[in-house]
């Protein structure tokens, strides 16, 4: 499935902006399901790598929304389409750990969330 996004060019740029080119992006299922949009990125200041993609899905116009950090390699972007595609379902995303506020230093949800999603925590 092809999807166009209205205002995106293609680009042969090696960096990106998180602000610019990130953030708003929208993200596909391999079966072409939209399951929401890139949010926000997190970062390890530590290592400088771009660690979470927190995904908004869900609700309308940005009321009721659920916020979901998934570890960024689990999103590939689609540079023909301009958009991130992942192998997680709507359910995958459903039934992640529930965040809470301290995530971002709570390395027990950390663990948690990244066996979820079936990846190496980034910071081992």
């Amino acid at each position: 499935m092809t999807t166009a996004v209205p205002g995106y060019e293609a680009t042969t740029a090696h960096l990106i902006s998180g602000k610019d080119d990130v953030k708003g992006t929208k993200v596909y299922s391999p079966a072409g399901d939209d399951l929401g949009h890139i949010d926000d990125i997190m970062i390890d200041p530590a290592s400088g790598k771009v660690v979470y993609g927190v995904l908004q899905f869900g609700g309308f116009l940005g009321i009721g929304s659920d916020y979901h950090p998934i570890p960024f390699g689990k999103l590939r972007y689609d540079s023909a389409r301009g958009v991130y595609v992942t192998d997680l379902t709507k359910a995958q995303l459903e039934g992640a750990p529930a965040y809470t506020d301290d995530w971002r230093s709570n390395r027990d949800w950390q663990k948690r969330s990244y066996d979820h999603y079936g990846v190496n925590p980034y910071w081992l």
